[in-house]
């Protein structure tokens, strides 16, 4: 871990069934609430009193369609369906809040570098600096159809376009625009000073950028960068470029295989292990006894879509579990899907071959979060245990029931971390990226990938300047 606190984020979606399907039915669960901004606005409150680092907003561009062939038990059983945008809250949630940091995913296949920039730098600068970017390729087959393709790129193909696709964005938050660009001199009659505007002159394979950017720098420039790299060619992209990179493991053992790995690549770019903080999913299920915690996890099994939990991971891997029997062991399937899923449940863990009946139960109750039941105390030392015996830096909490997962963390489990020295009592940052590494640092670190393409004085880089 990389400093003595554990860091946290809230796991959700701007959407009814995010991570358990068919919890929904549950007569304590509020999702279906997500479409008031009062919804998100208490979910900040909730997190910051927590003294989260962030909330993190997942998203998908179509409908989970792999389940016998068709969206119809995703549609039916509210699995990520029907979903908003995650970045739309964010100016809200922002405005009664003061620290919390905010992580929202957005597509780099289906959307122009040049765009992205410009709508994650007015995030940063109407949050004071508060915003991360979530990069992902998405990888749903009917996304690609309504967004204009032919068909789903093919995942590593993806990869390659993500890799321009941030090399774009670097150039335009990084290079374009110097420290000193932004005068506000009336006396000249100049707020920007042109000469101090640059383009970035960008012509690869899938972009061509001239530039300049059209947004000024914002508290932190490059958004601190989330990913979650889970086959071989999304480590390698998380290695070189995320700050934060979010697992989904079954067991301490294979997450600290997993950091071990993704630390190792990082290192083979010069980074260090410090500056890329690794959060693994959990789901907390908590209660004042250990007897009640088990007696509300076994209700809240009562309410699990099973259907639903095999339309949802069969979207995230490309099976249709539909054509499996319940006890039939799930096999190793190569596809364009997620596939680092697939490897959780074939290759993650050798003790362990998952039925698709085990995978359906599994993914009911909190998603790719491992369920961590018990008192606070219980809870806590399971969280303690993965941090010094996997290495992370911190746990993504997934929602079993909305919003009561979070708000039962934030009033029990937290005051028992912090009372173990385990996590903040106050905020020492203002921006996310001084929250997360606590450094005092807005902007990318000097071994960053990113860091390659900035203006300072100690590195002035050589970009082309206005004719």
């Amino acid at each position: 871990m990389a400093n003595d606190h554990i860091h946290l984020n809230g796991f959700t979606m701007n959407c009814v069934g995010h991570q358990s399907p068919g919890l929904w039915k549950h007569p304590d669960d509020n999702s279906d609430a997500y479409t008031d901004m009062e919804y998100w606005t208490d979910l900040a409150k909730t997190l910051e009193e927590g003294k989260f680092d962030a909330v993190f907003i997942a998203d998908v561009l179509g409908t989970y369609s792999v389940f016998d062939g068709s969206r119809d038990t995703a549609v039916r059983e509210a699995v990520q369906t029907p979903v908003n945008d995650p970045l739309l809250p964010i100016p809200a949630m922002a405005q009664v809040t003061d620290h919390l940091g905010f992580a929202a995913t957005h597509s780099v296949t289906y959307t122009k570098p040049y765009m992205t920039a410009k709508r994650l730098s007015t995030l940063d600068h109407l949050t004071d600096g508060r915003i991360a970017w979530n990069i992902v390729t998405s990888y749903l087959e009917d996304a690609a159809v309504n967004l204009g393709l032919e068909g789903r790129i093919e995942h590593d193909e993806r990869y390659d376009l993500a890799e321009e696709y941030i090399d774009v964005c670097y150039k335009l938050w990084e290079q374009s625009w110097e420290p000193d660009a932004v005068v506000k001199d009336p006396t000249t009659e100049t707020f920007t000073d042109p000469e101090k505007v640059n383009e970035i002159n960008h012509d690869g394979e899938y972009f061509t950028v001239p530039g300049p950017h059209l947004t000024e720098p914002s508290p932190q420039r490059t958004p601190v960068l989330y990913q979650a790299g889970q086959s071989d060619r999304g480590r390698e992209y998380a290695a070189k470029h995320a700050e934060a990179v979010f697992t989904f493991q079954p067991t301490v053992d294979t997450a600290r295989s997993y950091v071990e790995d993704v630390r190792e690549r990082a290192a083979a770019y010069g980074r260090s292990p410090d500056h890329l903080h690794v959060f693994a999913a959990i789901a907390p299920i908590v209660a004042p006894t250990e007897e009640e915690a088990q007696q509300k996890y076994a209700e809240l099994e009562e309410y699990v879509s099973h259907e639903g939990a095999l339309a949802l991971v069969g979207g995230w891997t490309d099976i249709d579990f539909a054509e499996y029997d319940p006890d039939e062991r799930v096999e190793h399937i190569e596809s364009d899907a997620i596939q680092g899923i697939v490897d959780s449940f074939t290759k993650a863990d050798p003790d362990r071959e998952w039925t698709v009946g085990e995978v359906a139960a599994f993914i009911g109750v909190g998603g790719i979060g491992v369920p961590v039941v018990g008192t606070p105390a219980q809870i806590a030392d399971e969280m303690e245990r993965w941090v010094d015996e996997a290495g992370i830096d911190g746990f993504n909490l997934t929602e079993v029931l909305r919003s009561g997962t979070l708000s039962d963390f934030v009033e029990h489990v937290v005051p028992e971390l912090q009372d173990r020295g385990l996590h903040r009592e106050e905020y020492t940052g203002e921006t996310l990226r001084e929250t997360m590494f606590e450094t005092g640092d807005n902007v990318l670190h000097e071994d960053h990938t990113g860091s390659a393409y900035a203006y300072d004085s100690k590195r002035p880089a050589e970009v082309p300047k206005n004719d």
